[in-house]
């Protein structure tokens, strides 16, 4: 009979495939959501078109007053605070974009087998809750302190390691003003898909910093060594090699698909004539978005940029397409202030991370 180790699925039983999707990715994909792209059109994204991606199981919370968030480690005054009392700390709001460190995967072959995200694992929510710092300082970290791990109330495998779900970051950033304890998505408290009743949210990176159903807070003085630190979430262009870890997300940008699609298959029809395209972009740790250009069949020009929404936000932009009969190819391709430009094939990477190659839709005009 096996143990819990030897029947939960280990990393090394799956492999990269150009194949169909296995029976578990589909699993997967029902259980996530991704941003349906004609959603893009949303400044802030409606709590339920956000996008989810659950390691686990969706932790059950009747009530956030018997939730307690403990502070331990290496502090000078170990915390255990409601939260009512997070609450009375300084709050703020802040519009940020999230988006998943795997959206995009199934666009790199060969795909590596997990959750399937091809665009959609993306969204941008106005977040409100305490800055992380008035809590860390209340905590008192010691001299000693290399990092801090968040860990979260999910618990399961992944890869044979049982594990709660956590991240970490260094002090220097843990202490920003903007990463966030927040209790609210939208104005509202946060669903309990998102973290109810508390997450942190980290602007500027990808998803999985930002951890969700927020338990502990562990000030170490050594490198946080979880699972989903040290064994996933990690650039490599083989399985087995260290790599860099992922951090703040890649430039980016997501069309509207123009007109109206087929059930099944997805194909775009659109009628001829001038034709608005709209879309989003956005760029990691702050940096803002400069440039959007539109190509049509290879050829680029530039389109609009709306106003900023915010440091951490995405930026919407628009382009007006004389839309001429037959089989066409829109593309997009942002840059932001850093220089950086989407990729124009997908970069390689061993897990699907980091896939920012510009968004491709074919088009038929009639």
């Amino acid at each position: 009979m096996m143990n819990a180790l030897e029947s939960a699925s280990p990393s090394s039983e799956r492999a990269h495939t150009t194949g169909d999707f296995a029976r578990e990715e589909v699993a997967l994909a029902n259980r996530n959501s991704g941003l349906p792209l004609e959603a893009l059109r949303y400044d802030v994204t409606p709590a339920g078109l956000h996008f989810l991606l659950t390691h686990f199981d969706v932790p059950f919370v009747t009530s956030a007053d018997d939730w307690r968030l403990e502070i331990g480690g290496r502090v000078r005054n170990p915390l255990s605070l409601s939260c009512a009392e997070i609450r009375t700390l300084p709050e703020k709001t802040l519009r940020v974009t999230l988006e998943c460190a795997g959206n995009g995967r199934v666009n790199v072959v060969p795909r590596w087998q997990t959750q399937p995200w091809e665009y959609g694992g993306v969204g941008t929510a106005e977040w409100t809750g305490t800055p992380l710092r008035h809590l860390l300082e209340r905590a008192r970290p010691q001299a000693d302190a290399a990092d801090v791990a968040f860990l979260g109330a999910d618990r399961g495998f992944d890869a044979g390691c049982e594990h709660d779900y956590g991240r970490s970051l260094p002090p220097a950033l843990a202490m920003d003003e903007d990463v966030l304890v927040a209790w609210a998505m939208n104005g509202t408290p946060l669903p309990p898909q998102n973290g109810f009743p508390l997450r942190l949210v980290v602007p500027g990176w990808y998803g999985m910093a930002s951890v969700k159903w927020l338990r502990r807070i562990e000030v170490l003085a050594r490198p946080f060594d979880g699972y989903q630190q040290v064994g996933n979430y990690i650039y490599r262009q083989k399985r087995d090699e260290p790599g860099v870890p992922v951090s703040t997300m890649r430039v980016k940008s997501l069309m509207v698909p123009p007109g109206i699609p087929d059930w099944y298959t997805r194909h775009r029809v659109v009628e001829a004539g001038t034709v608005e395209i709209v879309g989003r972009a956005w760029s990691g740790g702050g940096v803002p978005v400069v440039r959007v250009a539109v190509g049509v069949d290879g050829t680029w020009n530039d389109a609009a940029l709306d106003p900023l929404q915010g440091a951490y936000a995405w930026r919407g932009w628009r382009y007006r397409w004389d839309a001429l009969p037959g089989a066409h190819l829109l593309e997009c391709r942002a840059t932001d202030a850093n220089g950086d430009t989407q990729p124009l094939e997908s970069p390689w990477d061993a897990v699907g991370f980091g896939n920012n190659a510009v968004h491709r839709v074919p088009m038929m005009v009639r």
